[in-house]
């Protein structure tokens, strides 16, 4: 922010030196490059400030209209009763004045008065005074003339310039009052002190208004006031001053160069509206450079700001991308472990209710078997021919059932031959008393399906027809098998005896759930006395 405000400071003092200058066309660009950037850093007291120096640049151009944009721009930046506010409604009484709105300018100039203290009240009211000329409200122009010049600070040198128009204006007032002597004494007195001073630029104003004076007296000296103001305003370039001088000269009509007159005030007057139109043109001009290089440089700050806040929220995005992915990386390794681990649970499990179903089979079924069968053949003359037979056929029993838990337990076939296994394993269990249907095994994609899966189908199967063989009784087994997008069904009904569902647990049928809950399936019972076993196996794919 300093070194803008660097800039425009040093903007804003080449501004005011060029205005004093009469350099009106640079001031103006400078001030309004000055105010561009106060506006930046929102530096309100110097924006309303050189708001008021381009009004004033404005009048000087007779851009009475554009300076009270201006001015009207000022008062939204200064502070209520401020010194500023004062100067804005002294400069809004002049604007008006100029446009021959006498009521508006009064109020601007009483608005003036009431904010100035001091003698800086003097000004408005002397304009006030000035109006009411106009107006040919002479005694009320005397009135506060005469009160002004009563104020003894009005005599200080400083107040010198002041003086000198506050008195040419009251000799003027008295004059077209119609007490002439007085005026015309004011008036002279005041052309001497705007002499002695140096007031140059005030003794057109003096001249002028004796011309008007000896209009009516004597037009020769008429003629040379007008002349004299004319001249001055021409070495001073004050245009207004010299086309009243002119207008002054071509209405004594009392020279041979009036023709000449008439034709230099038409000339001048016509230069005037170009110059003032060009002065018009160039400010806008001006204004509008500023306000195109104001909008381009805040395009370039706005897409500067907005790649940097995509650059900030690309980097935000790879920090958040790169910490979600830490994240997911931590928790698909936490949740692999924890499945595997549960995998492993459930596969330790499984194997653990294997080995003790196999351990109590051995203990509950062939330990006594074998017990009955030693003490059978110890007890008995193996000499005779029926008890060796019953000894064969009892050894016999035993090699069965121990092929049966071999059997339940032997590895199975999960190649291209897995259907085939199945239905023989199925179909052994097929009696004249007990007949086992199988249905739609062949329509399933068994080639799709992870080996472990299948294995566990073949266990669960081999489990519920033992379960059947041991406790069911049943004549009727029907296993079904039905293929979903997902998953494997598997229907399991029998029509033996049934029982409790609450009793399973006790059964081994608990061990059916572990192992498919290992490969992530399902499985459901359903019993009730007399009324058969149904098992439904969801099996995913």
């Amino acid at each position: 922010m300093e070194p803008i405000r660097k800039e425009a400071l040093s903007l804003r003092n080449k501004g005011i030196e060029n205005f004093q200058k009469q350099n009106f066309t640079t001031a103006f660009n400078q001030f309004n490059k000055s105010k561009k950037l106060y506006e930046v850093i929102k530096d309100s007291a110097n924006i309303g400030y050189i708001n008021i120096q381009i009004a004033s640049i404005q009048q000087t151009n007779g851009d009475y209209y554009g300076s009270k944009e201006t001015l009207t721009e000022a008062l939204t930046f200064c502070k209520k009763n401020s010194p500023y506010t004062a100067a804005i409604n002294n400069l809004m009484g002049i604007a008006e004045k100029e446009l021959a709105l006498y009521d508006e300018a009064i109020l601007y100039y009483k608005e003036s008065a009431n904010i100035f203290t001091g003698l800086d009240k003097n000004l408005p009211l002397s304009n006030i005074a000035a109006v009411y000329i106009f107006q040919k409200k002479y005694d009320k122009t005397i009135a506060i003339l005469e009160s002004i010049l009563k104020q003894k600070l009005i005599d200080q040198k400083s107040e010198a310039f002041n003086k000198s128009r506050i008195t040419d204006n009251l000799g003027y007032a008295y004059f077209k009052k119609g007490e002439d002597e007085k005026g015309f004494r004011l008036m002279n007195e005041a052309l001497e002190l705007r002499k002695e001073i140096k007031d140059t630029y005030g003794s057109i104003e003096s001249y002028l208004h004796l011309a008007d004076y000896y209009s009516k007296k004597d037009l020769r000296k008429s003629d040379e006031n007008a002349m004299e103001a004319y001249k001055i305003s021409t070495q001073l370039n004050s245009v207004d001053e010299r086309l009243e001088a002119l207008q002054i000269l071509i209405s004594n009509d009392n020279s041979s160069q009036v023709p000449k007159y008439t034709q230099k005030y038409f000339s001048l007057n016509d230069s005037i509206i170009k110059v003032r139109n060009n002065f018009k043109n160039k400010s806008a001009k001006i204004k509008y450079d500023a306000q195109k290089e104001k909008d381009e440089n805040e395009k370039l700050r706005l897409e500067k700001a907005e790649n940097l806040l995509s650059l900030q929220k690309a980097k935000y995005q790879r920090i958040v991308f790169g910490i979600i992915f830490v994240f997911l990386v931590v928790l698909i390794t936490i949740l692999i472990r924890y499945f595997r681990n549960k995998n492993k649970a459930i596969k330790v499990k499984t194997s653990y209710e294997t080995e003790t179903r196999i351990a109590k089979k051995i203990h509950d079924e062939l330990a006594n078997d074998v017990y009955n069968v030693i003490a059978f053949a110890e007890s008995q003359p193996l000499a005779k021919e029926n008890t060796k037979e019953n000894l064969l056929q009892k050894l016999d029993d035993i090699y069965s059932r121990v092929r049966g838990i071999s059997k339940e337990n032997d590895s199975i076939e999960t190649g291209a031959d897995f259907t085939k296994s199945i239905k023989e394993m199925l179909s052994a269990y097929s009696t004249n008393q007990q007949n086992v249907l199988i249905s739609n095994l062949e329509s399933i994609q068994w080639e799709t399906i992870d080996d472990i899966k299948k294995i566990t189908v073949a266990r669960i199967l081999q489990e519920l027809m033992v379960n059947m063989k041991k406790h069911s009784q049943a004549s009727l087994v029907v296993i079904k098998f039905e293929s979903t997008q997902n998953a494997v069904l598997i229907n399991y009904n029998d029509n033996g005896k049934g029982g409790e569902k609450s009793s399973l647990v006790k059964s081994g049928l608990k061990n059916m759930e572990s192992r498919i809950q290992a490969v992530k399936g399902s499985i459901e019972f359903e019993t009730e006395l007399n009324k058969g076993f149904k098992a439904k196996i969801i099996l995913p794919k």
